[in-house]
C-alpha cells in the first residue's frame, strides 16, 4: 500500500456500477490518489465485476468507505472540493489544482445531487465539455482525465 500522502482524493459519491469502481480502483493504484466511496454503494465490495476491473491493483491501491459524503470531508478538513458535473461554467482545465484537492463524483446515471452540490465545502462546480446533446462520459473515463490532468499539473510526483 503506498505511504505517501496522495496528490488528491478521488470521492464517487452513491457508485452504482462494480466495474467503474473497479477501474477506479486500478486508477488510484496507478496514480497514487485516494480513493473514497460514499455509501450506500450499488454493489457488494467482494463483487466478481469490481474485482476483475481492478485486475491485481486493490492491494496497490489506498481505498476507504464512508457512510456519508461530511464523514469523507472531515478526513480532508483544509481540502478543495471540486464538484464534477455537466451543470457548470468552470472547465476542469480552468482549475489549478493543488496537493490534496478533493474531486468529487456522482453516481452512474444520475450526477450529484443538489445536496452534495450545494454542500458548503464546494469549492467550485466543475465540468468536463463534450459536445451538446451528449449525457456524460462513463464516470471512470471522466475521473480519469481530471486525475491525470491533477496529477501533470502537481509534477506527477511519486512517478
Amino acid at each position: 500500500m503506498p505511504s505517501r500522502d496522495p496528490f488528491a482524493h478521488v470521492v464517487y459519491y452513491e457508485p452504482r456500477i462494480p466495474g467503474n469502481t473497479g477501474s477506479a480502483i486500478r486508477l488510484a493504484a496507478v496514480t497514487g490518489a485516494r480513493l473514497h466511496l460514499v455509501e450506500p454503494l450499488g454493489f457488494d465490495l467482494s463483487e466478481a465485476k469490481l474485482r476483475r476491473a481492478g485486475l491485481d491493483y486493490h492491494d496497490l491501491a489506498v481505498m476507504d468507505v464512508h457512510a456519508t459524503l461530511d464523514d469523507v470531508l472531515a478526513t480532508v478538513p483544509e481540502a478543495r472540493v471540486f464538484a464534477f458535473t455537466a451543470h457548470a461554467t468552470t472547465t476542469y482545465t480552468d482549475v489549478t489544482y493543488a496537493p490534496g484537492d478533493v474531486l468529487l463524483f456522482g453516481p452512474e446515471p444520475t450526477g450529484l445531487p443538489d445536496s452534495a452540490l450545494d454542500h458548503p465545502r464546494v469549492t467550485d462546480r466543475v465540468k468536463i465539455p463534450m459536445l451538446p446533446g451528449r449525457r456524460s462520459l462513463n464516470l471512470t473515463n471522466a475521473a480519469s482525465i481530471v486525475v491525470y490532468e491533477a496529477w501533470r499539473q502537481t509534477g506527477f510526483a511519486g512517478a
